[in-house]
């Protein structure tokens, strides 16, 4: 079965996602080494951690992806800020908390701060979620012999993503977990499953369509090959992976029945990302218009999360999972990656 990753030297059609926050170099190489194409989470890193992990993938001399996010950055409202944390208050003053807030904490390099140390490494694949960079910047990456691929929820977006030159886009279905990567539309109504999603894509773009969402057995990776994919991208079934960073309370969320329950929310980020349901989204609902910005709305929660995680309490923890956990094990990613290709 021919696929995608070969002409890169990549035996399996399987692409890691990258999971910022939770994963750096270790589980990309680990992806790697198994025949696998290994992605690095560049956007919640300094730009001296980003090389440090650009060195270590370089390294091992196999193709490797690096991912950033491409949203616009927010400006700080503090009338919004003030309300949203009114709205929390009840929970600040169970905790015995007054939430420190600084508007520049979530502020990250982002691509465009980042372009000429990736032109130094050279990564044979560089990934977009959130839309694409500004053109000329994608076309920079082109013109050194990159390959470019992003996320699409919508024909709509793989339509765009084409015409903007990517070479692959990924079609996200509304089955993934951690952030839904849409750009042209907030509207979630437009969102699809992979199933949907992938052969209506593949039918409309004439470049490689790469599936994701829902995706974590080997019979699920031969049903997206069998409706037109090209490889394959996942995330959830890394997550118990001893190269991945997620916590002791996050993996035993992952292995209870806690995690048959998930949700599309904005609370803890101001983005819509699929996380398992906990009390915060069973009190607040799910959506909210009230939320700061991506990725402003993390600050107000932030300690919160940390004393509560401290109690072994989950209320506010984002856990990021996706729909389908059938495949996560608790071995090494390379192990994890030939068993999702096995049979194919």
């Amino acid at each position: 079965m021919t696929h995608f990753l070969q002409p890169f030297g990549a035996k399996l059609p399987v692409i890691q996602a990258s999971m910022a926050g939770i994963q750096g170099s270790a589980l990309a190489m680990a992806v790697c080494h198994a025949g696998g194409l290994g992605s690095l989470p560049a956007s919640m890193m300094t730009l001296e951690t980003l090389e440090q992990e650009l060195q270590k993938l370089a390294a091992i001399h196999k193709p490797y992806n690096v991912n950033f996010f491409c949203h616009t950055a927010p400006t700080y409202n503090e009338n919004i800020e003030r309300a949203w944390r009114q709205i929390l208050s009840p929970y600040y003053q169970k905790y015995g908390i007054t939430p420190h807030i600084d508007p520049n904490s979530t502020k990250q390099p982002g691509f465009t701060e980042s372009i000429e140390l990736l032109e130094h490494y050279n990564p044979p694949i560089v990934s977009f979620h959130f839309g694409l960079p500004k053109q000329d910047l994608v076309n920079r990456l082109k013109e050194r012999g990159t390959t470019v691929i992003a996320s699409a929820t919508t024909v709509e977006e793989a339509l765009y993503l084409e015409e903007s030159g990517v070479d692959a886009v990924i079609a996200q279905g509304l089955e993934a977990g951690g952030h839904r990567g849409h750009f042209l539309s907030d509207d979630l109504s437009k969102q699809m499953g992979t199933l949907a999603l992938l052969p209506q894509i593949v039918a409309t773009v004439s470049c490689p369509v790469i599936a994701a969402g829902g995706i974590s057995t080997p019979a699920d990776i031969s049903a997206a090959m069998n409706l037109g994919a090209s490889a394959v991208q996942i995330g959830t079934a890394y997550l118990l992976c001893p190269e991945t960073h997620t916590s002791a309370l996050y993996r035993a969320a992952l292995k209870s029945t806690s995690a048959r329950h998930t949700a599309i929310t904005n609370l803890f980020s101001g983005r819509p990302a699929r996380s398992i349901v906990n009390k915060l989204i069973k009190e607040l609902g799910a959506i909210r218009q009230d939320v700061p910005a991506f990725p402003l709305a993390r600050q107000a929660l932030a300690d919160l999360r940390a004393l509560a995680e401290q109690k072994g309490d989950t209320s506010f923890s984002a856990f990021w999972c996706g729909q389908n956990t059938q495949g996560c094990q608790e071995v090494s990613a390379t192990v994890l990656t030939q068993r999702l290709c096995q049979g194919l």
